[in-house]
């Protein structure tokens, strides 16, 4: 492995589709490891992989291309470490940087405070319609038709992945007196402790009125919500994702939309997300056909994945990331690689 021969502490680092709050916060966390930080706008893909420079080490985003022929370039170029500044990793050939040598490191947990707390947010700004108010206020609107919600408590809200943000969005919703249902491959015994019901898929979104997801995207997880899922939804549900956009079959979601047999949808992430998020495009004409199609809908709320975005978040994130990178160079582990 790469990381063993390792001894050199102070390593280039070619940081890519980085942000003025990503500079801020890594360059404070670099503050305790001194690496020479180089921040790169564009995103990482076959065609800006050169603007590396030959970096040792090289620090992806989410929506970055690390597929096998960008790294390949890296590698050849003489990149030796792929830090990611993210808990997913869906991105990431990891077969071909394992072949290549590339060390990839992530960041495994930040602040699941942070997403629980914006899902919950979702949640009841679907459900009260906070959106469609404050731009009704704004033009002088002030009547409530159309803006009425239901109550929380005693609502079922089926939890889909119970992992340390599912616990947390658990945990809150508890706080509210909702009915709490679980479903996960590997049970998790603080949740079943707070009262979350473990039931098989199926069974879940047939009895949720309200369904959340906080799982990995996986061939098996890939589309988890498509036509049939939500054909065993309750009528009228709410489904909330704000874990990785393609878990939903966003074709099938609008379809459902449409029939009426969706009720709510909010998105935080979104499977086509990569050319449209994390970037300024209100001056450009949005060409993406159905991500269009979902803004039409006044039951559909849609961010841009922001779900991390707190100061703490983005805190963890830098001194995890940069932490990472030290151990590499000096040739240990930091216990975060993949």
């Amino acid at each position: 492995m790469a990381w063993r021969s390792r001894i050199v502490s102070t390593m280039r680092v070619a940081v890519f589709s980085s942000k003025r709050y990503d500079q801020t916060h890594l360059a404070a966390a670099n503050a305790n490891h001194d690496h020479e930080l180089v921040f790169l706008e564009p995103r990482l893909d076959e065609t800006t992989a050169s603007l590396a420079g030959g970096a040792p080490v090289v620090c992806a985003f989410v929506n970055d291309d690390c597929s096998e022929p960008v790294l390949a370039q890296l590698a050849a170029d003489g990149t030796r470490m792929l830090a990611l500044r993210s808990a997913g990793f869906n991105h990431v050939d990891l077969d071909a940087a394992r072949d290549l040598g590339l060390t990839v490191a992530r960041v495994p947990a930040y602040s699941p405070h942070a997403v629980a707390e914006f899902t919950v947010g979702m949640i009841l700004a679907l459900n009260r319609k906070y959106h469609r108010a404050h731009a009704r206020v704004r033009e002088g609107n002030f009547s409530l038709e159309g803006l009425a919600g239901f109550d929380l408590r005693n609502r079922t809200v089926g939890v889909v992945g119970t992992g340390q943000i599912g616990l947390v969005v658990a945990e809150i919703l508890k706080g509210f007196g909702c009915d709490l249902l679980g479903y996960d491959p590997f049970p998790n015994d603080e949740a079943a402790k707070l009262g979350v019901q473990y039931a098989d898929l199926d069974e879940l979104l047939a009895a949720s009125d309200i369904i959340t997801l906080h799982c990995p995207l996986t061939p098996d997880t890939h589309h988890l919500i498509d036509e049939d899922a939500l054909g065993n939804m309750k009528t009228g549900a709410m489904l909330i994702n704000t874990s990785r956009g393609a878990l939903v079959d966003t074709e099938a979601a609008i379809e459902a939309l449409k029939d009426g047999r969706l009720g709510h949808l909010g998105l935080d992430v979104y499977e086509e997300e990569a050319d449209l998020f994390f970037e300024d495009l209100s001056d450009r004409v949005i060409t993406d056909d159905v991500f269009s199609r979902l803004l039409t809908f006044p039951n559909v709320l849609v961010t841009g994945h922001q779900a991390f975005f707190t100061e703490e978040a983005l805190t963890q994130i830098a001194e995890t990331t940069l932490g990472n990178i030290t151990a590499f160079s000096k040739g240990e582990r930091s216990g975060n690689e993949l």
